[in-house]
């Protein structure tokens, strides 16, 4: 009987259900919350973890299932991401990629539109370092100021726009000649 016993525990614990209870960042693992028990240190999925890798660690309270081989929590692993009430799906949307951050920033890409959009909240910004530069194909709406920390060089004539002398100017309400090269 007790060799039954046994098999019905490890049956009930391939797989269970519970929520991120506490979470460890550097190592990287939590603690799940499930019935009345509270498991050990688990590890939890990444959707990448190799030579390509991705970080975006579960929150306090995220559904998770504990996924535990021959029936033993203390060798299993945890897969979050089920939505809750406390965490519900942040869109409805069929075509629409979207990711929500817990600040209030919303990334998006819509294929029925083919839009790629990025709303930020206040004092939001977006920083871009491309050591071998950026390349814009396609036209461009700004709709503010844009400031340059150095000089701007434009067209193939390298017309640069702090250093740049105009010729042919006249008074009045005259128009000058283009840029001097």
């Amino acid at each position: 009987m007790n060799q039954l016993t046994d098999i019905l525990r490890r049956l009930e614990n391939l797989i269970r259900g519970g929520t991120i209870a506490e979470i460890d960042l550097e190592r990287p693992r939590c603690r799940v919350k499930t019935g009345g028990l509270l498991t050990d240190w688990l590890p939890f999925f990444a959707l990448r973890a190799g030579e390509d890798s991705e970080w975006d660690p579960p929150s306090v309270g995220e559904q998770c299932l504990i996924l535990s081989p021959s029936g033993n929590p203390a060798t299993g692993f945890v897969i979050f991401g089920l939505y809750s009430d406390q965490f519900p799906a942040p869109d409805t949307s069929g075509t629409r990629h979207r990711r929500r951050y817990r600040d209030g920033a919303v990334i998006d890409y819509d294929t029925a539109n083919h839009t790629l959009t990025a709303t930020l909240p206040a004092g939001g910004k977006i920083v871009a370092t491309v050591p071998g530069g950026m390349r814009l194909i396609g036209d461009l709406d700004v709709d503010g100021l844009i400031t340059a920390t150095e000089d701007v060089v434009a067209g193939p004539m390298a017309i640069s726009l702090t250093k740049h002398r105009t010729s042919g100017v006249q008074s009045g309400n005259g128009t000058s000649d283009g840029p001097i090269p």
